[in-house]
């Protein structure tokens, strides 16, 4: 069922759920980047000084590349100054506009048209399953800066290499800041809402993490969805990505089969790259919201299931709804 982004399927982003269905910088030294994509800003250097980028912010741009490149280590130069107060940092979520070519041979990889369709990438800084070299140079970007980033194979496609860009080539983002969100909360924090009847029960621990019990009943044949807690944030769009905290438990079992909780502080996702139950239960909500959603087979895994999943099974969530970027408005 996995519906992918273009973009997000060129630059080969993973999406845990869709396999079913500047500012001042400091120096990144090789070992720390090997280490932490996200730990530090990055500066500076003379191949990313040496690109060459005209045009106005948001606008189709001119590029001029000496090629070859060969960079052992990213480097990231601001063309364009931005004018956000939010700096993006280990928790943050970095909206872009981008543009990837190959930094040996000059090919355009990656258009950007600058369309106002949601042609944009959504960046979150702690996932590790994104190039480094993009989250380096999204990393400490505020709103409105252009930035150049020349990255080597080891922070783009290594040895695998993607159309466009052989194995070991390197590579140059160029992007534009559209928004920046700082500080993603870690839990829901919308008003509490009474408990429909028929539906699991959740407690939920001091840090937020859910606990979810199953009634000794039959799972429902219906798509059942309910807010136990209601925010006053942005309304979710269809198309948007959406920053989460989720639990998901099997109806049959009780058993917990997959959450976020003490992997990352979230999880971001694109409403229309997931299981078609969990894009109901977060299309149309609220940020700050925490739903809980019953999703039967049709509306989940299908007849074949997936590992750990079977064609029969009744799946539960708990999802905290934390930010919301991309997408058309509301």
């Amino acid at each position: 069922m996995s519906k992918i982004p273009a973009l997000l399927t060129i630059v080969g982003l993973t999406l845990a759920l869709t396999a079913c269905g500047s500012s001042d910088t400091t120096k990144t030294t090789d070992a720390a980047a090997a280490s932490s994509p996200s730990a530090d800003c990055t500066e500076s250097g003379k191949l990313s000084d040496s690109v060459k980028v005209t045009g106005d912010f948001g606008a189709p741009l001119d590029i001029s590349i000496d090629a070859p490149l060969e960079p052992t280590a990213s480097q990231r130069t601001v063309a364009i100054k931005g004018t956000g107060t939010d700096t993006a940092k280990t928790d943050s979520i970095v909206e872009v506009a981008i543009t990837l070519y190959n930094a040996k041979t000059e090919e355009v990889i990656q258009p950007t048209t600058y369309n106002t369709d949601g042609a944009s990438l959504v960046i979150p800084i702690n996932d590790t399953s994104f190039l480094p070299g993009l989250v380096r140079s999204a990393n400490c970007a505020v709103e409105g800066e252009r930035i150049v980033t020349v990255s080597p194979a080891a922070d783009a496609f290594a040895d695998q290499g993607t159309t466009g860009v052989a194995a070991g080539e390197p590579v140059i983002f160029v992007m534009d800041v559209i928004s920046v969100i700082e500080d993603v909360p870690t839990q829901a924090s919308g008003e509490d809402q009474p408990v429909e009847d028929g539906f699991p029960t959740v407690a939920l621990a001091d840090d937020g993490a859910p606990t979810i019990t199953i009634p000794a009943t039959d799972a429902p044949t219906d798509l059942k969805i309910t807010n136990l807690k209601t925010g006053d944030g942005e309304v979710v769009t269809d198309g948007a990505s959406v920053a989460v905290a989720y639990t998901g438990a099997l109806w049959a079992t009780g058993e917990t089969f997959d959450s976020s909780w003490g992997r990352a502080d979230y999880s971001l996702f694109p409403t229309n790259g997931v299981i078609a139950g969990f894009t109901e239960a977060l299309v149309g909500q609220t940020v700050g919201s925490q739903v809980l959603a019953v999703i039967p087979p049709e509306f989940g895994y299908g007849e074949e299931g997936t590992q750990g999943i079977s064609g029969t099974d009744t799946l539960v969530f708990v999802i905290d709804i934390l930010a919301v970027a991309g997408g058309p408005a509301a």
